[in-house]
């Protein structure tokens, strides 16, 4: 697609940019690039536990409001029917690609953040297939090391239908290594669907990271991943998209 390719050429683009001096005022403005062994949301592997390219671009003004947008490369739609398992659904979606908007404040020792966060899923589809494009609200608060985190669906969820009011909770941790350039992070989330039906696709993951500041902009994570999630997030080619596995990004943000 086309739109992969372009953002595999802003990827290359921007690894290969050498570093600038830091001379200007901090700008509110921000960008960022990764390479992946396999995208993963939420525990499932959103690439066919594939390589991904990512990217995206923020504006967080000095209010607290900020705006962004960021994509990735995935298969699971284009996957999902590639065997001809259904008689509707995405002909080639090669593409996830995000907006979102919100606002971060802090309250003495606690910062919070909330916004809205659409998910965009751009191709060509059969007719009658429920298009995966979902729109969440979410609010978070943080407290020294620990953020808790709750998103709600406002209606149809990743393809799955009448799934209004289907949820995730996450909690995580991050602990920067005091006099490294090391944070180790653990992570637990439920995600959890509503409807008649749905809920065969409701699941808890949680995970285990240890990222690496390179210097200028870049870094490295490698995290353990699993979920306890059923055959419903079983691909049609027999791939376990909530399976254990190791994960290596690369990244750099400028």
């Amino acid at each position: 697609m086309l739109k992969n390719k372009l953002l595999v050429v802003a990827l290359a683009s921007s690894f290969a940019l050498p570093a600038l001096a830091d001379t200007a005022p901090a700008s509110p403005f921000s960008a960022n690039v990764s390479l992946t062994t396999n995208y993963l949301y939420r525990g499932i592997s959103q690439s066919g536990t594939k390589p991904a390219v990512q990217g995206g671009f923020d504006y967080a003004g000095a209010s607290g409001l900020y705006i962004g947008a960021w994509g990735s490369s995935i298969s699971w739609l284009s996957d999902e029917y590639a065997t001809g398992a259904a008689p509707a659904g995405a002909m080639n979606a090669g593409l996830e690609l995000d907006t979102y908007g919100g606002y971060k404040g802090t309250a003495g020792a606690t910062s919070y953040d909330v916004g809205f966060l659409r998910y965009n899923y751009p191709g060509n589809y059969n007719s009658g297939f429920v298009k995966a494009d979902t729109n969440e609200i979410y609010g978070a608060v943080t407290y020294s090391i620990v953020t808790v985190k709750l998103s709600d669906s406002l209606g149809d969820t990743f393809g799955t239908a009448n799934a209004k009011g289907t949820t995730y909770f996450d909690v995580s941790a991050n602990y920067p290594v005091p006099d490294t350039t090391y944070t180790l992070g653990a992570h637990y989330g439920k995600q959890k669907f509503k409807g008649a039906g749905n809920d065969i696709y409701t699941y808890a993951d949680y995970k285990l990271s240890v990222t690496k500041d390179l210097g200028t902009g870049y870094g490295v994570s490698l995290a353990y991943s699993n979920t306890n999630a059923g055959a419903a997030w079983t691909s049609p080619q027999g791939l376990k998209l909530g399976k254990s596995t190791a994960v290596l990004t690369l990244s750099r943000t400028f």
